[in-house]
């Protein structure tokens, strides 16, 4: 599993990820992500990936979430 992580220093508020992902993004009054702060199903991956690479800002990654 996967987590959706926000580097804030390069985040525009683009929109783009909650376009190519919103059931995990949605975006605030100023236009900018809040996440939902849950895990990125299996199912979600491609759109996922697709999000992190097409953030014009380089904001997003995927990170591989430790199960305990």
């Amino acid at each position: 599993m996967s987590r959706l992580e926000i580097d804030w220093t390069r985040c525009d508020g683009h929109g783009l990820c909650a376009t190519l992902l919103g059931a995990a993004v949605e975006l605030d009054e100023w236009g900018y992500p809040v996440l939902r702060g849950r895990e990125i199903t299996a199912g979600e991956g491609p759109d996922a990936r697709r999000a992190v690479l097409a953030c014009p800002a380089l904001a997003l990654r995927l990170s591989r979430s430790v199960n305990r």
